[in-house]
C-alpha cells in the first residue's frame, strides 16, 4: 500500500518532483529547490522511512516507486520531471521503467542502475548502538559517534536526523526498517532486456565519485538509451553539495527542455 509522502513545495511551473538519497530528506535538497523554483514547481519529498514521512516495515524500490507514484495521481501531475540522488535515484528508475508515462524526463545524481556493495552497514550499526535515552544534545551523541564514523562531513550529516522530541531525542529514520532492506537498497530489480525508459535522461555524476563508473554507463545505456552524461570535475558523491553551481548549470536547461 502507498504511503502519502511529506513534502515541501515551492515555485510555479513545470513540476518537478526532488527525491534525496539514503539518510537524506526534502531539507538537504532547500537550496536546489530554492534555486529551481524559479522556473519550476518544485516538490521535495521525504521518502518512506525518511523525514516527515510515514514509517514501514517494507523498503524496496518498488514500494517506494509506488509512493512516489500516487503522489504524482495524488497531486494531479500527469507527469513529472524527476531530480533524484542515490537512493531516490534508484527509486526513480524503477518508477521510470515500471511506469513511464509518469515521467516526463530524468536527472540521476551520482547513481547508477546497478547493484553495488554496502557501504553503509557500520553507520546504520553505530546509528543503531546509540542509547538515545542517556542522550540530551547532538553533540554528545557527535561525541559518541566520533569513534565509529571519524568523517565530520558524513557524522553531521547523519546527525540531521537526529531530532528532540515530547520523550526525547529520536531519529528521523526507521533505522530498523532501513537495515533490513539495505541489501534490496543496494541492489536494483531485474528487467527482461526489452523494458526500457526512452525519455530524456541526464545522468550527472562526481568526477572523484566511484558510484558511477565506466562499466556503470552500459547499464545505463541499455535501460535509458536517451542518456545524456556529465561529469562535474572535483566533485563526490553529493555533487549538488559539493558543486552546486556546477550542478545547476547542468540541470537547469534541462529541465527545460533543452
Amino acid at each position: 500500500m502507498a504511503l502519502e509522502l511529506a513534502c515541501a513545495e515551492s515555485g510555479v511551473g513545470r513540476p518537478v518532483l526532488v527525491l534525496h538519497g539514503l539518510f537524506g530528506s526534502a531539507t538537504n535538497w532547500s537550496g536546489i529547490a530554492r534555486r529551481l523554483a524559479g522556473q519550476c514547481h518544485v516538490f521535495a519529498l521525504d521518502l518512506r522511512n525518511h523525514g516527515a514521512s510515514p514509517w514501514a516495515e517494507r523498503m524496496d524500490y518498488a514500494a517506494m516507486a509506488d509512493d512516489v507514484a500516487a503522489f504524482i495521481a495524488g497531486h494531479g501531475l500527469a507527469r513529472a520531471a524527476i531530480l533524484r540522488h542515490s537512493m531516490g535515484g534508484k527509486t526513480a528508475m524503477v518508477l521510470a521503467l515500471a511506469q513511464p508515462s509518469l515521467v516526463e524526463r530524468l536527472v540521476v545524481v551520482d547513481v547508477a542502475p546497478v547493484a553495488h556493495p554496502p557501504t553503509n552497514d557500520v553507520y546504520l550499526a553505530a546509528m543503531k548502538g546509540l542509547d538515545l535515552n542517556q542522550i540530551t544534545r547532538r553533540a554528545e551523541a557527535d561525541a559518541l559517534l566520533r569513534p565509529h564514523i571519524p568523517d565530520d562531513g558524513i557524522r553531521l550529516f547523519l546527525l540531521q536526523n537526529l531530532v528532540a522530541g515530547p520523550a526525547g531525542m529520536r531519529w528521523r529514520l526507521n533505522l530498523d526498517a532501513i537495515i533490513a532492506a539495505l541489501p534490496d537498497l543496494t541492489g536494483f530489480p531485474a528487467y527482461p532486456a526489452h523494458v526500457k525508459y526512452a525519455g530524456p535522461t541526464l545522468v550527472v555524476r562526481g568526477g572523484d565519485s566511484d558510484y558511477v563508473g565506466e562499466r556503470d554507463l552500459a547499464a545505463f545505456r541499455r535501460r535509458f538509451p536517451a542518456m545524456r552524461l556529465v561529469t562535474i570535475a572535483g566533485a563526490g558523491h553529493w555533487v549538488h553539495a559539493e558543486r552546486s553551481a556546477e550542478f545547476l548549470a547542468a540541470v537547469t536547461p534541462f529541465l527545460a527542455g533543452s
